[in-house]
């Protein structure tokens, strides 16, 4: 027997204001044409003056707790995946921690970009397995609306706010490819290629900064690198593609999904796709599908499921778990 981190809730949280693609049209030499055939983009969501990275990641944990038949007293960590933190500290996990009126436990942000729920969610398990926490709060949440340069119009149409979360909780298991939980993670950096995606400013430099991408170089390494993480994960886990039930990618671009999903050899069926309604919501982008997913009726009780994403740094990984 050993323990597995495994999903005991999920929810999500997105702002009241959508953006259609026709929005943009007014400002930009664009179209909602334009953006639909090179993004599979239709609408996204856009923070509130005055509504912070951790206001949408506590709405989502609250829903997480509430799918879990939890209180956040039985929380013993907080992990929020961000690049927009609400200051440059404390950690918006803490200030997470603080809303939800939690006072024990421990709390702190992980920074990958668009890979951060999978770096998040890979941390959560290994405190799991270390025996350092029993159940932690996984969040992913973003106002990537803040950092957008709206006179871009290769990238401003690409990005929206939101925010999901899992709650993972220690379980006995077999030890097999049978058992519930997280079942193998993968991880990946390459600081060569930064200059691919990246936020023009920060707080040494003095300046803010907005979001610069280089979007056809992104797509090169994409493809390829998700596909080979979600492989070796896996192969760690002891499945392969046939196995899976469910592809749940990071949303970055509708063409990146589809062109992985071929590579995985897994049909687009099994794929859950949230990236036409929210746009690419950076380490938001996962636990909002998960939550959709299981929304809408899709991913169930021992389904295989198969994360994936990369972002700037570059930064890539993918999890393999039974729901």
């Amino acid at each position: 027997m050993l323990v597995r981190a495994v999903v005991r809730g999920v929810g999500h949280y997105l702002p009241e204001r959508i953006v259609e693609n026709a929005e943009f049209e007014a400002s930009l030499d664009t179209s909602d044409e334009w953006i639909r055939s090179r993004s599979g983009i239709e609408r996204r969501h856009f923070a509130a003056e005055g509504e912070n990275t951790s206001d949408l990641a506590t709405n989502a944990a609250r829903a997480a707790l509430e799918d879990a038949g939890l209180s956040a007293g039985d929380i013993d960590a907080i992990i929020v995946a961000t690049s927009t933190a609400d200051l440059t500290f404390p950690s918006a996990a803490t200030m997470v921690q603080d809303k939800l009126g939690m006072t024990g436990g421990f709390a702190f942000d992980v920074q990958a970009v668009c890979a951060g729920f999978v770096y998040a969610l890979a941390n959560a398990n290994a405190l799991i397995l270390s025996g350092q926490a029993k159940r932690v709060l996984v969040i992913g949440a973003e106002t990537f609306s803040r950092i957008l340069d709206m006179t871009d119009r290769a990238t401003c149409v690409l990005f929206g706010d939101g925010a999901g979360a899992l709650v993972l909780e220690a379980q006995q298991a077999a030890g097999t490819s049978a058992d519930r939980g997280i079942l193998a993670t993968d991880l990946n950096s390459d600081g060569r290629y930064r200059d691919l995606l990246y936020v023009d400013g920060g707080i040494s430099t003095g300046s803010s900064g907005v979001l610069r991408m280089q979007g056809k170089e992104v797509f090169r390494h994409a493809v390829e690198k998700l596909a080979d993480t979600a492989h070796r994960s896996l192969d760690r886990a002891g499945l392969d593609s046939d196995d899976v039930d469910w592809v749940v990618p990071h949303q970055a671009n509708l063409r990146i999904i589809k062109g992985t999903a071929a590579k995985m050899k897994v049909p687009m069926e099994r794929v859950i796709l949230t990236v036409q309604d929210h746009g690419n919501t950076s380490a938001a982008s996962i636990p909002l599908a998960l939550s959709v997913g299981k929304a809408e009726g899709k991913i169930k009780p021992g389904d295989v499921v198969v994360t994936e994403a990369i972002g700037g740094g570059l930064a890539w990984g993918s999890v393999v778990l039974r729901w």
